[in-house]
C-alpha cells in the first residue's frame, strides 16, 4: 500500500500527465487497443486539434473529444480552494525543482489549479481534477469574476482610474471594462474587478499608466472566497459553492 501511494504521489508531483489511450479506457470509451484505432483514424482531438501519433500525453485539464463529444473522465471529482501564499508557482510541476502549489495540498489524486497567479500572487486559487470546469472558469466568454487587492509603488489618479475602468490597450489587445474602488485613506491602495482573466493582467494594466504593483491579492475568484482562511490553507468546496460554480458556467 505505501508503495502505491508513493508511486502515485510521485505521478502528482510529475504533472499529472496521462497516455491519451489510458485516458479514453479509464472514461469508458474503449479498451486500449480500441482507442488506439480511434485516436489512429482521427477521431480524436485535444482543444479541439486531431492527433494521430499513439503515445500521446494529455495533461490533466486537456479537453478530449471523440466524433466531436465530450469525454468526461469517471476520476470522483475533487473541488479544493487554497488560500496561495508567496513563492509558490501555480502548476502541478516545476522542472527546476520550485515550490508549486500542489506541494501544499494533500491528496493522492491527480489536481491541477485552475488559471494561474504569479508567484508572488497570494490568495483565493482553485483547484481541480474537473478539467471541464476549470475549461470553463478560465475562458472569457464565461467573464468569471475576478476582485483583486493591490498595493502600488504611489497613489492612483482619478483619472489613471477612469481610463483603466473603461479599458487598456495592451500588447494582445485591449482589456474587458473592469471595475476600481480606491481607498479614501491610503489612494496606493486599490481593489479591481476583472472579468476576463489575460495573463499578467492587473501587473500590466497599471504598467500601462506608469504603476508598480508591489503586493497583489486575489480576494474573490467566481464568487469564492479567502476569508477566514489562513496562507497556504486549503478546505473543500461546499456544496453549494460547487453548484454555484457549475450554474456559473453553464454545466446545470
Amino acid at each position: 500500500m505505501k508503495n502505491r501511494i508513493l508511486k502515485e504521489n510521485k505521478k502528482v508531483r510529475s504533472g499529472g500527465l496521462i497516455r491519451l489511450n489510458k485516458y479514453l479506457a479509464d472514461s469508458g470509451v474503449a479498451s486500449r487497443r480500441k482507442a488506439d484505432e480511434l485516436i489512429k483514424k482521427g477521431f480524436v482531438k485535444i482543444n479541439g486539434t486531431t492527433v494521430t501519433e499513439l503515445g500521446t500525453k494529455i495533461k490533466p485539464d486537456d479537453k478530449v473529444t471523440v466524433s466531436g463529444n465530450l469525454v468526461a473522465s469517471r476520476l470522483k471529482p475533487i473541488y479544493l480552494i487554497l488560500n496561495k501564499p508567496k513563492d509558490y508557482l501555480t502548476t502541478a510541476d516545476d522542472e527546476y525543482g520550485r515550490k508549486t502549489v500542489i506541494d501544499l495540498v494533500k491528496t493522492n489524486s491527480r489536481i491541477f489549479p485552475v488559471g494561474r497567479l504569479d508567484r508572488n500572487t497570494t490568495g483565493v486559487l482553485l483547484l481541480t481534477n474537473d478539467g471541464e470546469l476549470a475549461y470553463r472558469l478560465t475562458h472569457p466568454k464565461f467573464q468569471v469574476q475576478r476582485v483583486y487587492s493591490a498595493g502600488l509603488d504611489k497613489a492612483l489618479r482619478i483619472s489613471d482610474a477612469k481610463k483603466i475602468s473603461e479599458g487598456v490597450e495592451l500588447e494582445d489587445g485591449f482589456t474587458a471594462p473592469c471595475e476600481i474602488f480606491i481607498n479614501p485613506k491610503d489612494k496606493t491602495q486599490i481593489v479591481i474587478t476583472l472579468y476576463e482573466g489575460k495573463n499578467h493582467e492587473v501587473k500590466r494594466i497599471f504598467e500601462a499608466y506608469g504603476y508598480h504593483v508591489s503586493k497583489l491579492e486575489r480576494k474573490l475568484f467566481a464568487g469564492i472566497s479567502n476569508a477566514g482562511m489562513k496562507r497556504g490553507e486549503y478546505r473543500k468546496l461546499t456544496k453549494p459553492e460547487i453548484i454555484s460554480l457549475k450554474k456559473l458556467t453553464g454545466l446545470i
